[in-house]
């Protein structure tokens, strides 16, 4: 069913002209500067493993610039060979290919620009060069430069016109065909960023398009997409935006697409799916699931319309008329857990029981991305935590409030966890969470980490903050930060800048002049938090026996004997407070008197030894650092606390002693609370 672009092309040409205009708008105001646009016609060719397609660019220069190469990104091509720096990066080689398999052609992929020719007529193919930005990897080939015979002068306008064709891979991950199973996400050849001075980190102009690693994928421009996808008559298909049209071509059908001030294009497509449908306010939710996993569609759904109430209620609106749910088969689930504009997979397997809420998870994770990295366009090769941290941060708050503080990770016989402590049990099980600091490009992460410190622990430390500064405060930070930077590319400073002015609006000058002292810690450094109560003393306040005074008074009084208390005795209390950890965080500390009398205190954690001196009627019964658990960077709760042991004699001592160990391994757990 390949396209032929000879007979094709006068047509085409005439329809790009006109395509703009003729979809249906969505947006008669936009809503992002719609930097860099496209019209695509692709075809898909279903015996080949191939598509076939022709794109127009529409590109804004957003600088006062003159740019005289373009940048693209042909992701397909990570595909293309073991040595790829995408295969690279993973350590493997060529994981969906298994024994023989390897000689199959059809298990690779790969992106290929036919012709290329600028908005003048000029040809520019044969400049076309593959760079390697990251690593110097001659076999990499998911970037290109263009040279323009024509430059791009200083907030002027130019078109591209691209044939190209690409060969799609067995699904691995995120992208391409299993048996009749289709997900198409980076499969276009897609332009990178032009970043003006002052932009984020640029000192100068330039382009930000970075080779494609395993780990990250997302940055690029707003823009309009409109989309036609011929293909099989008998497929059903899902894509970014809304669906304009369908045309019946006999064995084929195409279906004509249009998404806006968005910054990708994904869709979807498989003769097993079955349709669910439902709507939230004027959202329209569609879900594409196998029957065997029919049973999922409810579950998504109604995590989906939480996630959207509390984004309502709380950050922003979520601006779209449409959300797709992809619940790919067993034999695609290479393709789960992944977001797109308007379009998310979850995972699908058969016999999820609802205790475990894998699916709730990942809908809610998914649906988050459509705020952070879609509508608040960081870099996410560069500073992965700006848009996974966030996002898990969220993921946790959402579950805990519409599936239980301690269960809504998992509840099955007395075992459950809720989503922050999950988290918070992993993150500190780990051998090495010195490993790296959070901010650092996502192919920086050479020796492992990367999961951890861009997803874990920026969500743990968001938490942490959010004990410091109060809920309604946190929330004033993150609405803030979402209305400010939303349909613009914010770096990690602009985050922080945020938190700085908010935090001033909130508290003043309580946690000094910035918060800076805290991202240092958690952001740009590797320090551990562990604070804990080392001892309790109580002492009876020895009566004066002696010389005194200038005139040598002499004080003797009867002192007690042993046991006795005197009628009107008062106690001298110390309480010794330890920072074994390297990081300082601000605490709360409770002291709680035999009398039922509590006093509450606030230290700044800076000291590694701290003390509090109490005198009076009562003795300090116990002792808690961080009674509510609010500093979730502090990695072990258990020394937090400190009860004055009575005296134990016999088997009440062993068994004491083996009931202390019981909890411990219980509260180590995270699972039996």
């Amino acid at each position: 069913m390949k396209l032929n672009f000879s007979l094709t092309a006068a047509f085409f040409f005439c329809w790009w002209g006109s395509s703009l205009q003729a979809q249906a708008e969505l947006f008669p105001n936009p809503l992002s500067p719609r930097t860099a646009s496209y019209d695509i016609s692709v075809e898909l060719d279903t015996t080949r493993k191939m598509i076939y397609g022709q794109e127009k660019l529409y590109w804004h220069n957003p600088s006062g610039d003159t740019v005289r190469e373009l940048r693209f990104h042909l992701y397909y091509n990570a595909y293309r060979n073991n040595y790829s720096t995408w295969l690279k990066d993973s350590r493997r080689s060529a994981p969906f290919i298994q024994g023989e398999d390897i000689h199959q052609v059809n298990y690779w992929g790969w992106s290929k620009i036919e012709k290329m020719t600028d908005a003048k007529g000029n040809d520019l193919t044969k400049a076309i060069e593959f760079i390697q930005p990251n690593d110097d990897n001659e076999h990499d080939r998911t970037v290109i430069r263009v040279p323009l015979k024509e430059p791009v002068l200083p907030y002027q306008r130019t078109t591209v016109d691209i044939e190209f064709t690409a060969k799609i891979p067995v699904i691995f991950a995120r992208t391409g065909y299993n048996r009749d199973y289709y997900f198409m996400v980076q499969w276009f050849p897609k332009l990178g960023v032009y970043e003006p001075a002052g932009m984020r980190f640029a000192k100068e102009g330039q382009w930000n398009c970075h080779q494609f690693h395993s780990q990250t994928e997302f940055y690029a421009d707003f823009g309009l997409y409109n989309i036609d996808i011929t293909l099989p008559a008998n497929m059903v298909v899902g894509a970014s935006g809304v669906l304009q049209s369908v045309e019946d071509k006999g064995a084929l059908k195409t279906y004509y697409y249009r998404a806006e001030d968005v910054i990708d294009f994904a869709w979807t497509a498989s003769p097993g799916f079955v349709e669910v449908t439902d709507k939230w306010k004027s959202v329209d939710i569609r879900v594409l699931v196998y029957p065997q996993h029919y049973y999922l569609a409810d579950r998504n759904i109604k995590a989906l319309k939480q996630s959207l109430e509390y984004f309502d209620q709380h950050i922003g609106e979520y601006p779209y008329s449409t959300l797709t749910i992809v619940i790919p088969p067993l034999h695609g689930i290479g393709s789960s857990g992944m977001e797109y504009p308007t379009l998310i997979t979850t995972t699908g397997l058969y016999g999820i029981p609802n205790w475990l809420r894998t699916p709730e998870i990942l809908t809610v994770h998914e649906f988050i991305h459509q705020y952070f990295m879609q509508m608040v366009a960081s870099n996410e090769q560069e500073e992965a935590w700006l848009d996974e941290g966030l996002t898990s941060y969220f993921e946790g708050k959402i579950m805990d409030k519409y599936y239980g503080e301690k269960e809504s990770t998992f509840e099955f016989i007395g075992f459950h966890a809720g989503a922050f402590e999950f988290d918070r049990g992993r993150m500190w099980s780990l051998e090495h969470p010195q490993i790296a600091e959070v901010a650092r490009p996502a192919w920086e992460f050479v020796h492992g980490g990367y999961s951890t410190m861009s997803y874990t622990k920026p969500m743990l430390w968001l938490r942490t903050l959010e004990g410091l500064v109060g809920e309604e405060c946190m929330m004033n930070i993150m609405r803030t930060y979402f209305q400010r930077w939303k349909f613009k590319h914010p770096c990690g400073t602009d985050f922080t800048d945020v938190v700085n002015e908010v935090v001033k609006d909130c508290h003043g000058d309580r946690f000094g002049p910035d918060m800076n002292w805290f991202f240092d810690q958690v952001l740009y450094g590797t320090e551990v938090c562990d604070y804990a109560v080392a001892s309790i003393s109580n002492e009876l306040r020895k009566e004066r026996n002696g010389v005194f005074g200038a005139d040598n008074e002499w004080v003797r009084v009867e002192q007690p004997g042993q046991g006795e208390v005197p009628e009107n005795a008062i106690y001298e209390s110390e309480v010794i407070l330890h920072r074994r950890g390297d990081m300082i965080i601000p605490v709360e500390v409770v002291i709680t008197f035999e009398n039922g009398e509590q006093r509450k205190e606030w230290w700044n954690g800076k000291d590694r030894s701290y003390g509090y001196n109490y005198s009076g009627p009562s003795k300090v019964h116990s002792v808690a650092i961080d009674p509510e658990n609010k500093n979730y960077m502090d990695r072990n709760f258990i020394n937090n606390s400190l009860v004055v042991e009575q005296p134990k004699t016999g088997i009440l001592k062993y068994g004491g002693i083996f009931m202390m160990w019981v909890q411990n391994i219980m509260q180590s757990t995270t699972f039996l609370i």
